[in-house]
């Protein structure tokens, strides 16, 4: 009897067993868009990043190789360079001959550039591997008044902006790819409103990288050449000149009185007797106006006094 007992209680735990193992529960749960992209971007960027991160290490220590000794890992920073050149020459125009040449040496261009009489002005802009060598050819053209140099490290700004930049393509081609699994319209109209504003973005970072990297990759030089400073100097107006602006100033002022009354006398005295001779005619002793007025008022007074005579006769 116990036996029998003993053997329904072990078939009953098997069953019991066997029961919680084959009705386990599925868990169907239907992953949204965002859930799904962003974990295939998680996944991207952080094998971007660590594909970075790797690249960068060996970039670096390969051009570490290359570097003297103590020089560190300076040239992967990211510098925007600007200089601010002043020289005085004998003649600024005899400069710019060996400017031009300067500039065709280190495959510069002038981004603006401005002559005066006596002096010129120009930006110059210069791939930032020849900006030392040629801030010291253009010191050599003449004699340094004013000499000023900034760096600015962007660096940080720099890798970020190119790092937004990887990931939002990658997640613009992970929408992209979606796009042609998309089950009905709604779904079809969610991811292109993703893909446009990703589009946007993409842009917009890539418009902000390309001007930062223009900066770091072209250095950008301001020259101003001037000529002796006597050539400029200012002297005081002497007695005659002064008399003679004076005497200037009130012949002007003489000279436009007469203009204004020789206007008035062309334009404004015909004017005025064109005026008078038109009132005479109109209002006047002739009085045209008076007249036709009186006879359509006449004309009215006598078409009233017929009309009941008229209608009596009938």
């Amino acid at each position: 009897m116990n036996s029998r007992r003993t053997i329904f209680f072990v078939f009953f735990l098997g069953a019991i067993f066997l029961y919680c193992a084959c009705s386990k529960p599925e868990y169907q749960y239907t992953k949204s868009y965002d859930e799904v992209q962003m974990a295939r971007v998680a996944g991207n960027a952080s094998s971007t990043a660590a594909y970075e991160t790797s690249a960068m290490a060996e970039d670096d220590s390969m051009q570490a190789q290359d570097l003297p000794p103590g020089s560190g890992t300076v040239s992967l920073r990211k510098l925007v360079k600007r200089a601010e050149l002043r020289l005085r020459v004998e003649n600024p125009e005899a400069t710019e001959k060996p400017l031009a040449g300067l500039m065709e040496k280190y495959n510069a261009w002038p981004a603006s550039s401005v002559v005066y009489e006596n002096s010129r002005e120009y930006v110059i802009r210069v791939p930032s591997q020849s900006y030392d060598a040629m801030l010291a050819e253009l010191s050599g053209l003449g004699k340094i008044t004013r000499r000023r140099e900034n760096a600015e490290d962007v660096t940080l700004r720099y890798y970020d902006l190119e790092s937004r930049l990887v990931t939002k393509r990658e997640l613009l081609k992970t929408y992209q790819g979606y796009l042609g699994r998309a089950r009905n319209i709604d779904e079809i109209m969610t991811v292109e409103r993703r893909i446009a504003d990703l589009q946007q973005e993409i842009d917009r970072t890539g418009t902000q990288f390309r001007n930062l990297a223009d900066l770091v990759d072209y250095s950008t030089i301001d020259v101003e050449i001037s000529g002796p400073q006597g050539s400029s100097s200012y002297s005081k107006p002497t007695l005659g000149e002064k008399l003679a602006d004076l005497f200037g100033s009130f012949g002007d002022a003489v000279s436009t009185a007469l203009v204004v009354l020789t206007g008035i006398v062309i334009y404004g005295v015909p004017a005025i007797l064109i005026g008078i001779f038109l009132f005479w005619v109109l209002f006047g002793r002739i009085g045209l106006l008076k007249k036709l007025w009186r006879l359509a008022a006449g004309k009215k007074i006598k078409d009233e006094d017929a009309k009941p005579s008229g209608e009596n006769q009938a």
